[in-house]
C-alpha cells in the first residue's frame, strides 16, 4: 500500500476534535483502507489501515477499552 495513490482523498478532521492542534484526519472515501494522517502536518507521512481494522480501533475506543487518554 506504499505506492497508494491519495490525490483524490478527502480528509476530514473529527467533529469532536478540539482546537488544541491534537488532530487526525481520515479519508473515508476508500472503500478497503482508511487513510490516516496527522492535521498538523498535511505534506507528512499517511498511515493505511485497513478498513475493518480501522472500525474496530474506533469502536474500541468509543467503548472506553483504552482507558482514560
Amino acid at each position: 500500500m506504499s505506492n497508494m495513490n491519495l490525490a483524490g482523498a478527502r480528509w476530514v478532521k473529527s467533529r469532536h476534535s478540539g482546537n488544541g492542534g491534537e488532530c487526525v484526519e481520515v479519508a473515508s472515501n476508500f472503500p478497503e483502507v482508511m487513510p490516516v494522517r496527522d492535521s498538523k502536518d498535511p505534506e507528512g507521512p499517511v498511515l493505511v489501515f485497513p478498513a475493518d481494522a480501522w472500525r474496530a480501533f474506533v469502536a474500541a475506543a468509543a467503548a472506553g477499552e483504552f482507558g482514560s487518554i
